[in-house]
């Protein structure tokens, strides 16, 4: 591990005044508060010739995979610093990786605006395609039992039968 990247990664977090751990000396868990995504956990682990950057974007989707896939594929191609993955059972991730000489404090700011902004803008959209019947499913559940759907309102236009 390079102390040096530890430390300026440290201090980035404590100046962003963010939320993290440090459950193993240089990876710190970051917890980016969202709008539609609640919370988004990042990892930032500095390593000896990287800092690699990894967040939970959402599970693998019950359905309309080749157009759930090919959404985030198109994603890919305009995002800074981190891209799309996915884990060996194709739940979804945003991952990157930068060389040591490019991690300061400003760029630990940069890549943790993208992760907040990737995850908490497209992560409505990435439900509608994925999980749809879910959400329908979902909707209908509450309302017959007169639970709130308060937070399944960004979903509304598709999953209220009423409209």
């Amino acid at each position: 591990m390079a102390a040096p990247m530890r430390e300026v990664v440290e201090a980035a977090l404590k100046a962003a005044d963010v939320t993290y751990d440090e459950p193993r000396p240089g990876a710190f868990l970051v917890k980016l508060p969202g709008q539609h995504k609640l919370a988004t956990m990042t990892w930032l682990i500095a390593g000896e010739r990287v800092l690699h950057v990894e967040a939970f974007f959402c599970r693998q989707p019950d359905e309309n995979h080749e157009e759930f896939y090919r959404w985030l594929l198109g994603k890919n191609g305009s995002m800074y610093g981190v891209h799309f993955s996915l884990d060996p059972v194709g739940d979804v991730y945003l991952v990157g990786r930068v060389p040591p000489a490019a991690v300061d404090a400003e760029e630990v700011d940069r890549l943790l605006g993208c992760v907040l902004t990737y995850s908490d803008e497209w992560f409505d959209r990435a439900l509608e395609i994925g999980f749809a019947s879910s959400i329908r499913r979902e909707w209908e559940w509450r309302a017959k039992r007169g639970e709130s759907l308060a937070n399944l309102q960004a979903f509304a236009r598709f999953a209220d039968p009423d409209r």
